[in-house]
């Protein structure tokens, strides 16, 4: 342990009793870090710098795991209580630097009571032992349970339901995954991996990130899978994760990823993490995401032949284009979210014009046509209303898609495809491996453009109705249902 967590325990050691703390502090609640959209998510007083979490599945997906979480942390201000996201499982102990600590449940809180007040500035390493059930509501995330194991999705608050957290994706950190399984099972995590060790009929298999990454775009993958190998743009490792019974099938699309990767490198820049690749789950989720480095998708996607070709390359595509926007780039809160879902739905709609023959005006024209009866629908592109209790994933409707697609096709019409590719570049160079918000892009669109851009993003972002689309005069929204468009 380091120097200063040595002190620091003896700092608290002499503070007081644990039972005296206790007694004097008021009881413990939920608390937040006020995000608009999801005011009791994450937590204040302290900045993770890195999870190491351990996980041993005991063969059935119906079965909690046993776990273990430890936390590398730093207070950014004085605590009297530590709060932690979690649910779904049972907390067995917590230790806090070392030291056994107090700890309660409340709503979807881990409350640790430490045995002394925590100055500001200081580490922590936060260890909890517990389960983690992947029995649940089956469409409110976290845990997946597919036709022969699990796999994970956290969007938008769900990896709390998997591991104790700081669940937000302003406080990305490091993540290493070390995860037993039986020896016939195939386990697959975010990043490299760094570790395979064989314990009589069980495997441990340890998995770590190169870059920082955000609590909903953790996956782990446990069942009956194969990996496929093989080398994208610049040496790039990439790693496709199949059912073994789909190896052969499922080629045709695998193949594609060095290209589609090379494809976005010429957009926006190289890639900005130490690998990638397609998880295929044999599940029903009904959407695909994002996960970091490893993209998830459902097996009926490419398996059953219900789709265009054309539309899944394009769903391929918004997933990898992610990858920049969204997981290097992350959104500093929630209402942010135009910013991932409008780039990566911008790209898709591009590549599916290149290679799919699906004209981009055509789709921008449709989307102007419907943008009025979507603002109405969930609020302006950055500024959505909040999702439904209880339906969080509610938030992801038509306005951060193709409605704040058609917020980059216009800002390209009002500056120019050159000034919009540069500043597209500069976006994910400049804010790459960290959070931005929406007014680090509208700051930087006005740089790159040489002029204040503030009135025509108000009216775009924050509008009630939609704007008129620069070099289109001849485009007109339709007005929701009982209300009348102004002239």
């Amino acid at each position: 342990m380091p120097f200063l967590s040595r002190r620091l325990r003896a700092a608290l050691l002499a503070t007081a009793s644990a039972t005296l703390v206790a007694a004097t502090l008021p009881a413990p609640v939920p608390l937040g870090i006020g995000d608009p959209l999801f005011p009791h998510l994450g937590n204040p007083g302290y900045d993770v710098l890195a999870y190491d979490i351990g996980l041993d599945y005991p063969g059935r997906n119906s079965e909690p795991l046993e776990a273990v979480t430890t936390i590398d942390a730093r207070t950014t201000e004085p605590l009297d209580r530590i709060n932690l996201d979690f649910t779904r499982g049972t907390v067995h102990s917590v230790e806090v630097n070392g030291l056994r600590t107090d700890f309660a449940v409340e709503d979807e809180d881990l409350i640790i009571e430490p045995p002394g007040r925590l100055p500001a500035g200081v580490p922590l390493r936060i260890t909890v032992r517990h389960t983690s059930d992947p029995r649940g509501e089956r469409d409110s995330g976290g845990w997946v349970q597919t036709a022969d194991g699990l796999a994970m999705a956290n969007q938008a608050d769900a990896g709390h339901r998997v591991f104790p957290s700081n669940d937000h994706p302003a406080d990305k950190a490091y993540f290493t995954f070390r995860i037993t399984a039986p020896q016939d099972l195939t386990v697959v995590a975010n990043g490299l991996r760094t570790g395979r060790t064989r314990h009589g009929d069980r495997t441990t298999w340890t998995y770590r990130t190169e870059h920082p990454m955000a609590t909903e775009l953790a996956q782990v993958s446990i069942g009956r899978s194969t990996v496929v190998q093989r080398t994208g743009p610049h040496g790039l490792p990439v790693r496709d994760v199949v059912p073994v019974a789909d190896r052969e099938r499922l080629e045709p699309w695998l193949k594609k990823t060095p290209g589609q990767l090379e494809w976005m490198e010429k957009q926006v820049g190289r890639y900005p993490f130490e690998n990638y690749g397609v998880l295929i789950a044999d599940t029903d989720t009904g959407f695909e995401l994002e996960t970091q480095t490893l993209s998830l998708f459902e097996r009926r996607l490419f398996a059953e032949g219900d789709f265009p070709e054309w539309y899944v390359d394009s769903v391929m595509v918004h997933e990898l284009a992610h990858q920049w926007f969204g997981d290097s780039v992350s959104p500093r809160t929630w209402s942010d979210l135009w910013l991932n879902e409008g780039h990566a739905s911008w790209y898709e709609a591009r590549y599916a014009q290149e290679h799919g023959g699906k004209p981009l005006e055509r789709r921008m024209r449709d989307a102007y046509t419907r943008s009025d009866a979507w603002r109405a629908g969930g609020g302006p592109p950055a500024r959505p209303d909040a999702p439904a209790p209880g339906e969080k994933i509610s938030l992801f409707r038509p306005v951060v898609y193709d409605g704040s697609a058609l917020v980059l096709y216009a800002l390209r019409q009002e500056i120019g495809p050159s000034a919009f590719d540069r500043l597209e570049r500069l976006w994910v160079r400049k804010h790459r491996d960290s959070n931005a918000a929406t007014a680090d892009f509208t700051r930087l669109a006005s740089q790159v453009a040489g002029r204040d851009l503030g009135t025509f993003f108000d009216g775009w972002l924050y509008g009630t109705s939609t704007p008129p689309m620069p070099g289109h005069p001849d485009w007109h929204s339709t007005a929701p249902a009982g209300s009348a468009k102004p002239a």
